[in-house]
């Protein structure tokens, strides 16, 4: 049997690792799935023919994987599936408290295992938090397998883990659970006496479990979380039912519905959304897509950044005001934060995406430096530098050189570049 070692040095605790979690435990923890039966959501991952079942029903060590997904959509409970599939000890680490000193103590462990007989799958939980040193730790112990290394990440592995581990281990993606999928694993949840919350006899309408499903944006433990909350604090009628009502649901989500996080890939994706919104000239989208930031919490000030940026890239000449309306923006929301700086934001957000749009200064700006990078050694002209020394004088400084105010004709008859590019234009 597989089992899961826990303890400081994986030996001070030796539970088996399918045992029943705490009555007290948290729903999410207690439903979850014991079996590939039961892990929903991921049937391109997991399903009949694909390179991961194929894997696991060879036998012999599972692969080094790195499972890349949201939080909720299973990573943890896939690595603990895999190890008992494969019969292997479940050493779980996580990359939050764990140093290399721990990594080191959980290969030791990993090698007493294998002298047994045995294999090890080495679960390192938020493995994009492990500094570069950490990570090396793992080399030689996955090369050799010692270990089989499920790594659990959030973040892009591209950016996050370093090249040498990414080439030992495959990369594997788990998407956002679907509506549908949330629905099963809720209603799962509402009718099961030992792990869920049927002995509470909940009562809760069919479409609130879709819209709960909804809500919880692919993220199972949200969704569960979010369920038990409610039910708990539902009052007992006289019958001992508890009614779940739509209030009840948003009372308990709260912010958790936007899975915002200020710092991680999503808050960039959220941005690259309202931004291209914009251009595209869609005031509706961009609106959707700025709710979504001001909502899940980001940095008003961020947001107001790059409607500044929008306004002069994808804008510029065609509506020079559309300048002045961000930059308003920007400074009125510095002036009042939010929430009420979600109007001046929303009103930007609105002229900027129904402004007509132009790159022309993007397109002016990367034109001339690209001729700046292939001039870069071309000599200033002389009738363009200053004189301030006699000898800069007698050398030619500022010969020529026509003062436009007092000569207009030098507009159309004195070059400003240099004599290689006379003539050029750049803003067409």
């Amino acid at each position: 049997m597989s089992r899961e070692l826990t303890g400081s040095l994986f030996g001070e605790s030796d539970e088996p690792m399918d045992r029943e979690p705490a009555p007290d435990a948290p729903l999410a923890e207690r439903m979850r799935p014991r079996s590939f039966e039961e892990f929903v959501g991921q049937s391109k991952l997991i399903g009949e023919g694909s390179p991961l079942a194929r894997a696991v029903a060879r036998g012999g060590a599972p692969p080094s994987l790195i499972l890349w997904g949201p939080p909720g959509t299973g990573k943890t409970t896939l690595g603990r599936l895999i190890a008992r599939a494969s019969g292997a000890s479940f050493l779980a680490l996580s990359a939050v408290f764990a140093g290399v000193k721990d990594v080191r103590a959980a290969i030791d462990e990993a090698s007493k295992i294998r002298r047994r007989g045995g294999r090890a799958v080495l679960f390192i939980d938020e493995i994009h938090r492990f500094n570069k040193a950490q990570q090396d730790a793992l080399l030689h112990a996955v090369e050799e397998g010692t270990v089989s290394l499920i790594g659990a990440t959030t973040e892009n592995p591209s950016f996050e883990v370093n090249a040498a581990l990414l080439s030992r281990c495959r990369v594997t993606v788990l998407n956002p659970l679907s509506r549908e999928a949330l629905a099963d694993i809720l209603n799962r949840a509402l009718v099961d006496l030992d792990r869920g919350l049927a002995g509470l006899n909940p009562r809760i309408e069919p479409e609130l479990v879709d819209k709960l499903a909804a809500w919880s944006g692919g993220d199972a433990r949200v969704a569960l979380t979010t369920l038990e909350e409610a039910v708990l604090s539902a009052p007992e009628e006289p019958d001992g039912a508890r009614i779940i009502t739509e209030d009840a649901l948003a009372a308990a989500l709260g912010h958790a519905r936007y899975a915002y996080d200020r710092q991680g890939e999503d808050h960039y994706n959220l941005a690259s959304a309202l931004i291209k919104s914009i251009r595209n000239s869609d005031e509706n989208a961009a609106l959707y897509w700025l709710a979504r930031m001001i909502e899940g919490g980001a940095d008003p000030v961020f947001i107001a950044r790059r409607l500044c940026i929008l306004a002069s890239e994808d804008i510029g000449p065609a509506d020079p005001w559309a300048m002045v309306q961000a930059a308003s923006a920007a400074q009125v929301v510095q002036l009042i934060g939010l929430p009420e700086g979600l109007y001046p934001l929303s009103q930007a957000t609105i002229y900027l995406a129904q402004a007509p749009k132009s790159n022309a200064i993007k397109r002016a700006y990367f034109a001339a430096a690209a001729d700046a990078a292939a001039t870069a050694r071309e000599p200033v002209p002389l009738h363009l530098r200053n004189a301030p020394t006699g000898l800069m004088k007698a050398a030619g400084y500022g010969k020529g050189y026509r003062y436009v105010h007092d000569d207009p004709n030098a507009k159309d008859e004195m070059a400003c570049l240099p004599p290689g590019l006379i003539g050029k234009k750049y803003l067409a």
